[in-house]
């Protein structure tokens, strides 16, 4: 069993990955979407296309099947090892999974607006957004790593923490673009 395990493990890492760079990458793409959609024309339209074209291809070719593909390899662990559901951290970590899988539903949702041009958000708002599959992921790899139920309420409080510094990153990022659109 043991070199299924590393299999099997090696299999999940590498669609949690590529779950995640969709994930990371899909909002960026919205950013981009809705500022093309304040140019001119024919820019807006061109623009437009191209991210459309672009967010469908990450979407369903790279996020949709690696979020999937990680689930079943996530299952088969389970499978191996179901020891691990009697354990506190597992609990704390399938509950990140649960907002992990409402993160990848609402871009699912957005995605879909998208690509009826229907631009609802600011792309300041989606920088914010942006970062909730960085929360995420850190939340889970240390619960994963550490494995104690003391390290998911420090995961916490060092999540909180990330998260001020990401919006006082935004803040300041803004306040840049503001005085320097190029930038």
């Amino acid at each position: 069993m043991g070199e299924q395990y590393l299999y099997v493990k090696a299999l999940h890492l590498i669609f949690v990955i590529t779950w995640f760079a969709g994930l990371f990458y899909v909002p960026r793409l919205f950013i981009n979407h809705i500022e093309a959609s304040e140019k001119p024309s024919p820019e807006k339209e061109i623009l437009s296309n191209t991210f459309k074209l672009m967010t469908k291809r990450l979407w369903y070719i790279i996020t949709w099947p690696s979020a999937i593909l990680a689930t079943l390899f996530a299952l088969w662990l389970l499978v191996l090892f179901p020891a691990w559901l009697q354990q506190p951290w597992m609990h704390v970590k399938l509950g990140f999974v649960f907002l992990l899988f409402i993160y990848h539903l609402k871009n699912h949702q957005m995605f879909l607006q998208f690509q009826r041009d229907e631009i609802k958000y600011t792309s300041n708002f989606m920088r914010i957004w942006n970062e909730g599959a960085t929360i995420i992921l850190f939340a889970v790899v240390f619960l994963v790593i550490l494995k104690t139920t003391m390290s998911w309420v420090y995961g916490v409080v060092g999540i909180i923490g990330l998260g001020v510094l990401l919006m006082l990153g935004i803040k300041l990022y803004k306040k840049i673009r503001e005085k320097n659109p190029n930038a």
